[in-house]
């Protein structure tokens, strides 16, 4: 029997979407597929893998520990530059955390079903991005000890925080994305902890897995509230993706600093961060999918979805770009004249064109749709976004305030051996948690992928030849 529904229904092969899980799974394979993972003894890789995060990790608290025994002078801040590293981190940190909740609430309002294979790993990936993030602003105030102050909670001193700083709004802004991006996560985990608790062998595991299931039975009125709830969440974190990143621009575009003080901020951050983020999630998941086996439900069309936002925010980032230095040229200011060609021309010219190939010129490639199907190709390409994002917010912070308006404070800023172990220790944190999440926490999204199989459409009767039509096969009488 012909498979080829499309040209019988008149339209062409190569229009045809590719299915959303291959390999024709049934609900059972998916379920086997994803639970296994976590229910099979540990391999010796994971715990390689683990041994090496940790000692990155480790490494991130020696050097905070240093710096809390010394002092902000074991980093290169110099008269000038009284931004570096932590602020720069900072922003990269959180510029990663965005394409957890940009796929799993947006893409989810939207109903893309391409989503449900990619999102639970994305999720984990923002809420271990902005864990990272909120180490810098934490370690970057003078007085570690008064960090509370920043909290609008009573105090015998009757202080209460500057509600006119844009680094107190970066308080509320990444705090309440953090909590709104946990419960979203902690609740499409729900029906698949059940899943695990009743699949558990062992009487502790059947009771940990039971006790954060919520006694989930998978009854009618259970799976009523529990889409009323995630459709809620998801309303909610819609504005969060939008305004977080634009609250963290303020830190920059309410100044008056040639270079800082322009309008174009807020979008520009936000599309980078989606920029950004997308590229972390292939990084993370074209390893993964690899590693657990599970190609037939993270399929090269996922992958190449994923690509297509990359070039098309990666597009955004370089049309921002342009815009800046034409701007720049267009105000007349010669402030910010000298700061745009400082950038491109000046010592730190080699962080700017870093910055302008890996973001700009490098995504172009993905208009052709045989690199953006290339498993390497993307691999590569995705961590030069990461490198020319992290270079990004680099020569935003740095290029701007080592030339100020008197050429007698000019300095040029290094970072010091501290600065580069705490950033490089940071990503021990991130894979730390990533790693855990691998194997304790089902990595797919066991319900929402069953979702949108063929299968669960009440319709459905192709019994597993591919046929996804609304009516049923003609039976043809046989004679014996």
């Amino acid at each position: 029997m012909s498979t080829d529904t499309g040209t019988a229904s008149g339209t062409h092969p190569a229009l045809q979407e590719e299915p959303l899980v291959a390999g024709n799974l049934s609900f059972h394979d998916i379920t086997e597929l994803v639970s296994r993972h976590t229910e099979k003894r540990t391999p010796l890789a994971w715990f390689g893998a683990f041994a090496i995060a940790n000692i990155l990790l480790l490494t991130l608290l020696v050097c905070i520990a240093y710096l809390f025994w010394n002092g902000t002078g074991v980093w290169g801040l110099n008269n000038p530059v009284g931004w570096g590293y932590a602020i720069v981190n900072f922003v990269f940190w959180v510029g990663i955390g965005h394409a957890g909740t940009l796929i799993s609430a947006i893409l989810f309002l939207f109903r893309q079903q391409w989503r449900t294979a990619i999102n639970r790993s994305a999720e984990a990936m923002t809420l271990f991005a902005v864990m990272c993030a909120l180490i810098f602003p934490g370690i970057h105030v003078g007085r570690v000890w008064a960090a509370y102050w920043m909290l609008p909670i009573p105090n015998q001193m009757e202080m209460w925080p500057q509600f006119k700083s844009p680094l107190l709004w970066d308080v509320f802004a990444v705090s309440v994305y953090f909590t709104v991006s946990l419960v979203f996560w902690y609740v499409g985990l729900v029906p698949d902890l059940a899943t695990l608790r009743d699949r558990a062998t062992k009487k502790l595991r059947r009771r940990v897995l039971g006790f954060f299931s919520m006694g989930w039975t998978g009854a009618n009125r259970h799976w009523r509230n529990y889409e009323k709830a995630y459709l809620l969440l998801a309303a909610l974190a819609t504005p969060l993706v939008l305004s977080v990143h634009s609250v963290v621009s303020f830190d920059f575009a309410v100044s008056i600093v040639p270079g800082w003080h322009t309008t174009i901020f807020p979008p520009y951050f936000v599309a980078g961060a989606i920029f950004s983020g997308f590229a972390m999630v292939v990084t993370l998941l074209v390893i993964a999918r690899k590693v657990y086996g599970i190609e037939d439900i993270i399929t090269i069309s996922h992958l190449e979805k994923m690509n297509i936002i990359i070039l098309l925010t990666g597009t955004m980032v370089g049309f921002a770009y342009i815009t800046e230095f034409f701007i720049a040229w267009y105000s007349g200011v010669q402030y910010e004249v000298f700061a745009f060609k400082n950038r491109a021309f000046g010592p730190y010219a080699w962080a700017y064109w870093t910055m302008m190939s890996c973001n700009l010129i490098f995504p172009q490639l993905f208009w052709i749709k045989r690199l953006r199907r290339s498993i390497p190709f993307m691999f590569v390409l995705s961590i030069l976004v990461n490198i020319g994002m992290w270079f990004e917010r680099f020569v935003i912070t740095v290029t701007s305030l080592h030339r100020d308006y008197l050429p007698s404070s000019w300095d040029y800023y290094t970072p010091t051996a501290i600065d580069v172990l705490t950033f490089v220790g940071s990503f021990g944190l991130f894979f730390t948690m990533f790693l855990l999440f691998l194997r304790f926490v089902p990595m797919v999204a066991i319900s929402e992928v069953k979702a949108v199989l063929p299968e669960a459409d009440p319709h459905f009767y192709g019994h597993g030849d591919g046929q996804t039509g609304a009516h049923p096969p003609t039976l043809t009488p046989t004679v014996d």
